[in-house]
């Protein structure tokens, strides 16, 4: 289907981190539904009355963590489409992708399930450094 097998590797990844992200939005929907902490007073009110219109901890961890996604996997899914476009060695490039990816899985679980410090911090970091080599691998490709 695809001639470009790293771009191939980056899709998959790619979705893959997007399933990871609609997961966490059902978690959070779920989340929601058990501690009776609705975003919206219309939301409440269908389920029990307006003082369920309210924040709740748990709920906040959850859209912590999914705003935690967005600032994350959105970044990874440009540099990593236009990576995949340099010709990158295969190998590198699934190498970059895979440690992003369980990096982000990680530092979900770490976040929703309160594993102690420093696990989500690394995590973070760990899937930092591929977004860092792949932009730094797109600049000088452009660059020279």
């Amino acid at each position: 289907m695809m001639e470009n097998e790293a771009f191939a590797s980056f899709v998959f990844f790619g979705t893959l981190l997007v399933i990871k992200m609609y997961v966490l939005a059902i978690i959070t929907g779920q989340v929601r539904l058990r501690k009776k902490a609705f975003a919206n007073p219309e939301d409440a009110m269908r389920h029990g009355g307006v003082q369920f219109y309210r924040e709740d901890p748990d709920v906040e961890r959850c859209l912590r963590a999914h705003r935690n996604d967005m600032e994350n996997i959105y970044p990874f899914l440009f540099l990593g489409a236009i990576y995949s476009l340099t010709e990158p060695n295969l190998t590198v490039a699934r190498i970059h992708f895979l440690v992003f990816f369980f990096g982000r899985i990680v530092h979900t679980v770490a976040y929703l399930l309160m594993l102690r410090a420093p696990t989500r911090s690394v995590a973070y970091v760990v899937a930092q450094v591929p977004c860092f080599s792949m932009a730094l691998q797109v600049i000088f490709k452009l660059a020279f």
